[in-house]
């Protein structure tokens, strides 16, 4: 089965935390140690306490077979906040078909300029799609440090 794109759900939140950690667990193991990823990748189960805040941005889920494969989210204010898939798909279209209907829904809202802070998976990703690197950033969290790149992309005629 092809995979599919369609709007995040609030049914969707456990298998956005297990896309969320597989992408950081295994996905990002070239760019960063054992010790920043478990730091990053957080709890296990989402913490049903707390609001979803994907459900207050624009964000899509690619599925395929029946599973969540990815996902990708933005504010309205054209910050591209969470972008992740699972270690199998990388590099085969899961990305570039999240990132093109996230993209042609901020546009369409009349957004023009857009801002990330992105890993360096997500930086190359990025990068050939004409972002450019505004600033490097070690960003520290957690009692770990984060090589991160501060981007931005602006569409203005």
């Amino acid at each position: 089965m092809a995979p599919t794109v369609r709007p995040y759900a609030a049914e969707d939140r456990a298998a956005m935390v297990r896309v969320y950690r597989r992408a950081i667990l295994e996905g990002a193991a070239a760019h960063y140690s054992q010790p920043e990823r478990e730091a990053w990748a957080g709890a296990p189960e989402p913490d049903l306490t707390t609001p979803d805040k994907l459900l207050a941005q624009w964000c899509y889920v690619c599925e395929e077979d029946g599973r969540m494969t990815g996902f990708m989210s933005m504010d309205h204010a054209g910050h591209l906040d969470m972008a992740f898939v699972i270690p199998e798909v990388m590099g085969k279209g899961t990305g570039a078909a999240l990132y093109d209907t996230l993209m042609a829904k901020a546009r369409a809202a009349g957004l023009t300029r857009f801002t990330v802070r992105a890993a360096h998976q997500s930086n190359r990703f990025l990068a050939r799609r004409g972002w450019q690197v505004d600033q490097f950033e070690r960003y520290e969290t957690d009692g770990q440090v984060y090589d991160l790149f501060q981007m931005s992309l602006d569409d203005a005629p």
